[in-house]
């Protein structure tokens, strides 16, 4: 039984700016991370961030990450993946192709 738990955050990202100006949007990465740890109990090796997500935190560059940012954490088995809140969750293409089999299989029959 495959149990998933679904939230929503808004993760304030405004102590990334007491850094070096050329460091702060990858400190906002990891204040994301550890914050997403903390809340969902999960190991920060098994957070793992969208693409979409990535772009908008360096949306303006190294220097200026947004001050705060809303997303949605998805905790399943193997950890926790992190999404804009009005992203599309895409499935894994492994999994899509073993239900397109099933489905030839039983037209086949």
């Amino acid at each position: 039984m495959v149990e998933k738990t679904e939230r929503l955050y808004t993760i304030p990202l405004s102590k990334a700016y007491d850094y070096t100006r050329t460091k702060r949007t990858p400190r906002a990465v990891k204040l994301l991370r550890e914050f997403i740890a903390k809340h969902m109990k999960a190991k920060n090796l098994d957070i793992i961030l969208s693409n979409a997500l990535n772009s908008y935190l360096w949306q303006h560059s190294i220097q200026r990450p947004p001050r705060k940012v809303k997303v949605r954490a998805i905790k399943e088995e193997t950890g926790v993946k992190v999404f804009l809140p009005d992203e599309k969750v895409e499935e894994k293409k492994s999994e899509e192709k073993k239900v397109e089999e099933v489905a030839k299989e039983e037209e086949k029959k």
